[in-house]
């Protein structure tokens, strides 16, 4: 392996004490028992150390490694099996005293309380409500979909404030500790576990439109129109978005909608029986009319969509999958669904943010000239240069990698192939339990370069991990169907259940999923193989071993539990800026890894390298056959708008490579000059690059933030996201010169 950077550290330790020569066991204050490394000790008086400098206070001449071998002697000399970190703290504060270094001790003493202060605010329910009304940047950043200015998402925000703090204390301790002290992060606390809501689901609108569905007191019988289907849609979107907190997904709804679509053909072609002579012309006629109605149907469902709120004050994620059917009302459901995105919203024509468009491609149906659906993947490539979606789902690959092919469940989380007692393919109605996250370039800053302690500490990890999300799904289990009817009782799920009836019955022999994340696999190479190792096989072989360790894990604990544990590749919109901050408090400034001020997501080539697609695709499409409970894969491009075959020449090259496929293309466009492409980031927004203008009021600037989209200019980013995007806009507009 590469040498470590050189200022991969602040300081080194030549320390002689071998943790192998005490035999002493650590009570952690979570309640954990962990073997006692010395080293630790070294780290804390040094971090005092430079605590006391911040004061502009220096601490007396002393020997670091004397103070670290003193304490172990004295802890060698107790003759005790077992200590308290508390008094591993006493020790080493008197140890500090005795050497005569007072300003040291009371800096160490000071610097251990404040950690314990920064934990316990944060389980403060006052304090951290407080930090919201002071416009605290990571709390009303920390969702790009929620704006944080009007009431009702104001009002959510105070009761998720108040539920993380609640959530905290009932985690297990050594759950929440980890958590707060940034080694994972436990998804969602201002939803779960104080109420035991579900994460993301691929709804059963198939089963919902056909049997009928209750809303509130509202009895729903099946559409007679694909215009009153997709009205039912929409609510349906509302309603089950405001029972969980991630993302609702429509599966093949081309399909699912096709034949209410037959029901207005047949409806007008009787009409036409009555006032058009000859068969032809019937046809024509109830096609026209028909057609008419799809393309009306859809718009009225994106606006619909863009237009509510949830009881979670904020637009639905959703997601609409299509792209397969191939009879005449499937064809002109895709077709419709694509120009409505392509006019844009209202009079100023503005990108839809929601829902997100997945366009699925397969041999046979729409990939090549000769198949039937070809003239539909045009279309789709025109929408994707001119707003973004859809992204493109790769039928065989999708198969291969998760067993079945779907609509992933929100933005990336995958389900993955399952049958029901009768043996049928089960999809939609399945759902996910929720999510958490493991730090990875912490793990790797931590073992210093040392692959043994880094596999040791990730085991530590994984192990918190699992009693993590084994707790997400033993407080899910906890609901009852009267709490969220439209998902239990209704249909969304699939199964309906009874009220008394247990909800496991949805969970259970791996129907739903619960997903390991994690982040960073970039900076953790880093730290081994330094900043540009991108080539080097080793270090590529290295990240593989990562995923590949926690896909072994998750088998074995999906096998134990009965749940579908699954390898999640974090859409880490707030998380590249946590994690990172953290750690350069923790660690400092390094070079590749925390200077950015943001990690890499997932398995991510760094977009500072600036790959072409496809090498971007050829070094990224190893990763998901090992992470496939959730993935994508982005290409960036300049502007597309006049060479759409450039992208069909990804998406041809990307079929057999990977599954998921993202588009990241400038769109933004100035409502006050007409400019259109990439707006130049500013520390406040966005700004014109033609004009100079920085109202969000005309400028419609559209950027991945992470699976989906979102206007940054209305919602702000937290910092390191905004850092990423500023890198990215660099080199797409160092593209478009060399084009020119």
């Amino acid at each position: 392996m590469a040498s470590l950077p050189t200022d991969f550290l602040n300081e080194s330790t030549n320390l002689q004490v071998a943790d192998a020569e005490v035999n002493i066991q650590v009570l952690k204050a979570d309640g954990r028992v962990v073997p006692f490394h010395a080293k630790k000790i070294y780290k804390a008086i040094k971090k005092a150390e430079r605590f006391l400098s911040e004061q502009n206070e220096a601490a007396a001449d002393y020997d670091v490694d004397a103070v670290v071998a003193l304490v172990v002697d004295k802890l060698i000399a107790s003759e005790t099996e077992s200590v308290s970190t508390d008094d591993i703290h006493d020790q080493v504060e008197a140890t500090l005293a005795e050497m005569g270094n007072l300003p040291l001790a009371e800096a160490y003493n000071t610097y251990k309380l404040t950690k314990k202060v920064k934990k316990l605010q944060q389980q403060d329910i006052e304090l951290r409500i407080q930090s919201l009304m002071n416009a605290d940047q990571s709390i009303v950043n920390e969702n790009a979909n929620k704006d944080s200015r009007v009431f009702n998402t104001i009002r959510d925000l105070t009761a998720g404030v108040a539920a993380k703090a609640i959530g905290l204390r009932m985690l297990p301790k050594h759950v929440s500790n980890a958590h707060m002290k940034g080694d994972i992060h436990y998804h969602d606390l201002d939803y779960q576990p104080y109420s035991p809501m579900t994460n993301c689901v691929l709804i059963d609108f198939q089963n919902m439109l056909r049997e009928g569905f209750k809303i509130g007191n509202a009895e729903v019988d099946s559409p007679r129109s694909v215009n009153t289907a997709t009205a039912q849609m929409a609510q349906i979107f509302a309603n089950v978005a405001s029972s969980q907190y991630g993302g609702c997904s429509a599966d093949r709804v081309d399909e699912v909608l096709a034949p209410y679509a037959r029901l207005n053909y047949e409806k007008h072609l009787e009409t036409a029986k009555d006032w058009v002579e000859g068969e032809a012309k019937q046809i024509a006629y109830a096609e026209e009319k028909t057609r008419k109605d799809i393309y009306d149907a859809m718009q009225s469902l994106e606006y619909e969509i863009n237009t509510l709120y949830t009881s979670n004050g904020q637009t639905p994620f959703t997601t609409l999958g299509f792209g397969l059917g191939t009879d005449w009302f499937a064809r002109e459901i895709q077709k419709a669904v694509l120009q409505v995105r392509i006019k844009g919203l209202g009079k100023e024509r503005r990108t839809a943010i929601f829902p997100k468009l997945i366009f699925a491609l397969k041999k046979g149906t729409n990939l090549e000239t000769q198949d039937p659906n070809y003239d539909i993947k045009q279309l789709a490539i025109t929408c994707a240069t001119k707003r973004m979606y859809p992204d493109v789902l790769m039928y065989d690959k999708i198969v291969e990698l998760t067993g079945s092919f779907k609509t992933p469940m929100g933005c990336r989380s995958f389900l993955q192939g399952w049958k029901d007692e009768n043996g049928n393919e089960v999809n939609s109605g399945r759902m996910n339990l929720g999510v958490v996250t493991l730090n990875i370039p912490r793990i790797a800053l931590e073992s210093e370069g040392n692959p043994e302690a880094f596999w040791n500490i990730f085991e530590e990890r994984l192990a918190i991990c699992k009693d993590a999300l084994v707790y997400r799904v033993e407080r899910t289990k906890e609901a009852t169907p009267t709490n969220a009817p439209i998902l239990y009782q209704h249909g969304a799920f699939g199964k309906r259940l009874g009220e008394t009836d247990n909800v496991d019955e949805l969970f259970k022999d791996k129907r739903a999923t619960v997903s390991l994340g994690y982040i960073g696999l970039y900076e953790a190479a880093t730290v081994f193989y330094g900043g540009d190792w991108e080539t080097n096989p080793e270090a590529k072989a290295f990240t593989l071993d990562i995923v590949k360790k926690m896909k072994e894990k998750t088998d074995a604990w999906g096998n134990q539990y009965g749940y579908h544990f699954s390898v999640y590749s974090t859409p880490s919109e707030s998380l590249t800026d946590r994690f990172c901050s953290m750690d350069t408090e923790k660690f400092g400034i390094i070079s590749d890894i925390t200077d950015k001020e943001y990690y890499t997501n997932s398995f991510h080539y760094d977009v500072r390298k600036n790959p072409n697609p496809f090498e971007k695709i050829a070094f990224e499409m190893e990763y998901p056959q090992y992470c496939s409970g959730g993935f994508i894969h982005y290409c960036e491009y300049p502007n597309l708008q006049q060479n759409p075959k450039a992208l069909e020449t990804v998406w041809d090259f990307a079929y057999d490579k990977v599954g998921y496929l993202g588009t990241n293309t400038p769109i933004d466009h100035c409502l006050e000059c007409g400019f259109e492409g990439d707006f130049n980031p500013t520390e406040r927004g966005f700004q014109c690059p033609e004009c100079g203008n920085t109202d969000p009021q005309t400028c419609d600037v559209v950027k991945r933030t992470c699976g989906y989209l979102g206007n940054p200019q209305i919602r702000p980013m937290v910092k390191g996201r905004h850092k990423e995007i500023s890198a990215r806009v660099k080199h797409l507009h160092a593209d478009c010169k060399s084009e020119q």
